[in-house]
């Protein structure tokens, strides 16, 4: 059975696995070649569009769904 290549995880980031090209807010491009990237979607991570574990500091309404 294949993993999927994009996994939201509750409350915290998106998973990409493999190759990616991701697009930030501000239209640049940023490859990622490692075999599992983690992608900010709480908005407040310091190192976006990447993941640095913010969003474990949110209260629970205020994580992704």
């Amino acid at each position: 059975m294949r993993t999927p290549d994009v996994v939201l995880c509750p409350g915290g980031p998106m998973l990409l696995r493999g190759d990616h090209v991701v697009q930030d807010a501000e239209g640049r491009t940023h490859e990622t070649r490692r075999p599992v990237s983690a992608i900010c979607r709480c908005l407040r991570s310091a190192e976006l569009p990447w993941c640095d574990g913010t969003h474990v500091l949110l209260p629970d309404e205020r994580r992704p769904r």
